[in-house]
């Protein structure tokens, strides 16, 4: 190192964010992950153990995938190579790999290989690294915010471990904030910053589990804020509203004023209100609720209270639901009030949640009886000669392809789990049955 990369590396220290400053250089610095990297966790103890197979951390911006990687780094005693498949190509990847090689070959020491947005490189790229991590000249951890299953190649991810960190949860995101607000050695403890516990809870609230948001909003507050007459630097909750350039709004995702909101909109899409419940969902999405959130809210809105009465529901909801994780927001609050909007409008039935009651409630309380032997499968493991299977009537060889014969097991013959209602296109359903048998 000469003495310019060493200045480099001395201001980096100093005057890099205070997200890169913080982090943790230990695993029991981590903050967050416990199901991952609790101490009774495997990943915690290959870690420990310097026993690290490949892995392929997954999961949104801000939850800590870089900076557990840097921790393996700071623990582990082989040597630690980085690189971003934004920038790096293949030349770089032969450079890691010779370098390897020559650590491999001539001092025994094992490699890791850290590929930040891993899932940037191409099929080609990823080919290459193949045959390197099968024989162990690199060890590959991999980080990406996109589901690997799709964007990283089946066959690396057959050799290694999938670790998916979660969003980080606002008593987190506070313990980063306190603990920002007071590091005089590596966050903004020199500056003698006093945070209001309300300020807190939106910045904690706001940030949405990024750890990275929610530290760059209190850096940004403290380097702005003008200092009290007590000496110190205040960060009040409308210090806290401007770093974000957002208005607050009293609203806590553990609190009441999170469920009386959601108890609000589920209640006016089941009572056929768009209006309310359009307004309701600009609640939320004012005041940073997870779209994702929304989505599923939706989707069970749209099978719980709407059902069969109009089957498009849970289609638009669930379309509406993939479309908000590929768009995201600013747009996604389109989509969302669309999918809102005609849950809202459509006709009403929760038969089928009456019918799953019913049916679980028969599952619990009766022997589990056999199925009867004409429904039985006769093609595995030649069970047709066993009897399975025979007796079976094929419904399309019969007018209006339909045909009685008994589905239930002994003992639930006769008994009605599905009640369609009068409602929408349940109501077809019902004349449909009454053409075909007596229901």
């Amino acid at each position: 190192m000469d003495l310019f990369e060493y200045m480099r590396e001395q201001n980096r220290e100093t005057e890099s964010p205070l997200a890169s400053r913080l982090r943790p250089t230990t695993l029991d610095e981590m903050v967050g992950q416990q199901h991952i990297i609790g101490k009774d966790k495997l990943l915690y103890r290959a870690i420990k153990a310097d026993k690290l197979s490949s892995i392929i951390l997954y999961g949104p911006p801000g939850t800590g995938k870089t900076t557990l990687a840097k921790v393996i780094a700071n623990t582990t005693s082989a040597e630690f190579m980085q690189i971003n498949a934004t920038s790096a190509g293949k030349k770089d990847m032969e450079e890691v790999v010779a370098q390897a090689k020559n650590n491999q070959g001539m001092y025994g020491k094992k490699t890791i290989l850290f590929i930040d947005e891993i899932h940037r490189f191409n099929k080609g790229q990823q080919d290459y690294l193949l045959p390197f991590v099968e024989d162990g000249t690199v060890i590959l951890i991999g980080a990406t915010t996109e589901n690997p299953y799709f964007e990283v190649n089946g066959a690396l991810l057959s050799r290694s471990v999938i670790f998916e960190l979660k969003s980080l949860s606002a008593e987190d995101i506070k313990t980063l904030l306190v603990r920002a607000v007071k590091d005089e050695e590596k966050g903004l403890g020199a500056y003698h910053a006093v945070i209001d516990e309300d300020a807190l809870d939106f910045l904690a609230d706001v940030a949405n589990g990024d750890a990275r948001a929610a530290l760059t909003a209190i850096e940004l507050g403290v380097l702005t804020t003008e200092r009290s007459e007590d000496g110190n630097i205040h960060i009040t909750l409308a210090v806290a509203g401007e770093c974000i350039q957002k208005r607050v709004m009293r609203y806590d995702k553990s609190g009441d004023n999170h469920y009386d909101t959601i108890s609000a909109f589920i209640k006016s899409m089941r009572g056929s209100d768009p209006d309310a419940a359009v307004y309701y969902l600009a609640r939320m999405l004012y005041a940073g609720e997870d779209i994702r959130f929304i989505a599923r809210r939706i989707m069970i809105c749209a099978a719980e209270d709407v059902g069969n009465a109009d089957p498009m529901a849970l289609v638009t909801a669930a379309a509406a639901a993939q479309a908000v994780e590929r768009i995201g927001m600013p747009e996604a609050q389109i989509i969302l009030a669309q999918a809102v909007a005609y849950v809202a409008a459509a006709p009403k039935s929760n038969a089928a949640v009456r019918a799953i009651t019913d049916a679980m409630e028969a599952v619990k309380t009766t022997m589990t009886a056999p199925i009867p032997v004409h429904l039985q499968d006769a093609h595995y493991r030649s069970a047709g000669k066993l009897g399975h299977g025979e007796g079976y009537k094929y419904a399309h060889d019969y007018p209006n392809h339909y045909v009685e014969q008994q589905y239930l097991p002994d003992g639930l013959v006769g008994r009605k789990f599905y009640r369609p209602s009068d409602n929408g296109y349940e109501k077809k359903i019902q004349e449909y049955f009454h053409q075909i048998k007596d229901i």
